[in-house]
């Protein structure tokens, strides 16, 4: 029953995902941001970096990637493609192409949990 609730639980995130990077391809500003912080995030062994643009207003948003990871190249000063929607700049995104992809994760990630489920019933 656990891994159906993760199963859905991660096709609501990549479901989620996906509407936001359509928005974000027929709407979304693009602009450049700048590496300015590395966090580490609680359960995560690696640091995350925290990005930094100006919005159409003029003022500084940050805001941290969707996919996480060791090795996305993004170091301490390390410009970036920013994409964003005027009205929600703090759900910005980086504009490359992994990072466009994060919601197949989510769909991934819920294929597994629901076969584990499935595996986990037809094995009783």
């Amino acid at each position: 029953m656990l891994a159906v609730l993760a199963s859905l639980l991660c096709l609501w995130g990549g479901v989620r995902e996906a509407r936001l990077q359509a928005r974000l391809r027929r709407y979304g500003v693009h602009t450049e941001g700048v590496v300015v912080d590395q966090e580490m995030v609680t359960g995560d062994d690696f640091l995350t970096p925290v990005i930094e643009f100006t919005d159409q207003q003029g003022r500084p948003v940050r805001f941290t990637p969707v996919s996480r990871g060791s090795r996305m190249g993004m170091d301490l000063g390390t410009h970036v493609p920013v994409v964003h929607l005027p009205e929600q700049p703090e759900n910005a995104r980086v504009s490359t192409r992994k990072q466009r992809r994060a919601h197949v994760s989510y769909f991934a990630a819920s294929v597994i949990f629901f076969g584990g489920a499935v595996w986990a019933w037809l094995a009783r």
